[in-house]
């Protein structure tokens, strides 16, 4: 047999064409170095801002990549292409979810993406998902999670990790949540992760608060921490269909009772329980009524508006925060001295304000 490119097999359907032909394995390889080493060809910024501004939803995704990333060349073209479409953002409703294991997060954000994309709007959900300890990458998947509300054309579904850190979650979620307002998303859903303080965090970037919870309220309140009830604009029980939706009425009472007695989240809006059944559809038409009526109440006190600012000077001190934060530990001074000084305080041989303060002063010196 001769040594060509292309192979023939030994049989043919009629005796005078081949069926198939195969490539070669070592041509296989060549192919695919060939294919390698063609770069695509980086997009400009302009570009990329007329391509957001058109909608294009795998421009979008490739400008929420560079977000993402943490190389000095994509962080700076990043923020070029942010500066370039803030005239375009702010116009969106921001609600963020959050809620225990097993409440139900993702069919919720479904059932409720699909109606709202029903009725009109455009919605981008953003799930900061926890991070993989070994890739760094997203590991719960919300794509495949809601796969209904992902092939929706007025949707964009967008997982993205949080780098292990609340600092990823400040700037990179927030800076995404721009990118998806210039595109046109009229309603951004922020998942949370469901742990400790990630809830802090996307409080601080969001209009709407929600919480899901479960049927069985006696045993939910136990492990309910009061600080989070007072974080939320309203608690949702979730799952109330079947032989849970008496459970759920009695335990949408029990949460009212316990609300009446706390601080509120939002000034001049009090903070009530509902139910739904994300599986059925049942009360989502309800729960995004009491948004608009937020929207409508906090937007007339002119409280929407000054969360909003708060929320960017929050913001800009966060960003200092983890500016100087990295500055500090990959001062090279710093980590010479480090090592030897953390060894000192954890032997008790110095006390950890005298270590801290002699950081600092090195860090300074230098």
């Amino acid at each position: 047999m001769s040594e060509e490119r292309t192979s023939r097999p030994e049989w043919a359907d009629d005796g005078k064409m081949f069926a198939t032909s195969y490539v070669k394995g070592n041509d296989r390889a060549h192919l695919a170095k060939e294919n390698r080493s063609i770069k695509r060809k980086e997009r400009s910024v302009e570009e990329y801002v007329a391509g957001v501004l058109n909608h294009d939803r795998t421009i979008l995704a490739q400008a929420i990549t560079l977000i993402e990333s943490n190389a000095a060349k994509h962080t700076e073209k990043a923020q070029r292409i942010l500066h370039e479409l803030l005239p375009y953002v702010g116009r969106s409703i921001r609600i963020g979810i959050t809620g225990v294991p097993g409440a139900g997060k993702s069919t919720f954000i479904e059932a409720f993406g699909q109606f709202l994309c029903e009725k009109g709007h455009r919605v981008a959900v953003l799930a900061v998902d926890p991070s993989s300890s070994i890739t760094g990458g997203s590991i719960l998947g919300d794509k495949t999670r809601m796969e209904h509300l992902a092939r929706h054309p007025r949707a964009f579904i967008r997982p993205s990790p949080s780098g292990g850190t609340l600092g990823g979650v400040h700037r990179k979620t927030r800076e995404t949540m721009l990118l998806c307002e210039a595109a046109g998303y009229d309603i951004i859903l922020v998942e949370t992760v469901g742990v400790g303080q990630s809830e802090v965090a996307v409080r601080g970037m969001v209009d709407f608060f929600l919480l899901l919870a479960l049927t069985g309220a006696g045993d939910e309140l136990q492990g309910m921490k009061k600080g989070m009830m007072e974080l939320v604009d309203a608690i949702v029980i979730n799952k109330a269909d079947g032989d849970n939706k008496k459970k759920a009425e009695v335990a949408k009472e029990e949460y009212n009772q316990i609300l009446h007695y706390l601080r509120h989240a939002t000034k001049g809006w009090e903070t009530k329980a509902y139910t739904c059944s994300s599986l059925y559809g049942e009360g989502i038409e309800q729960i995004w009524e009491v948004i608009e009526k937020f929207v409508q109440t906090t937007k007339q006190s002119g409280v929407f508006e000054e969360r909003r600012r708060e929320q960017m000077k929050d913001w800009l001190h966060a960003m200092i925060k983890d500016y100087l934060h990295n500055r500090f530990f990959h001062h090279p001074v710093v980590q010479q001295q480090l090592p030897a000084i953390e060894e000192d305080v954890m032997a008790g041989k110095q006390p950890v304000t005298m270590a801290a303060e002699q950081l600092i002063r090195l860090y300074e010196e230098r």
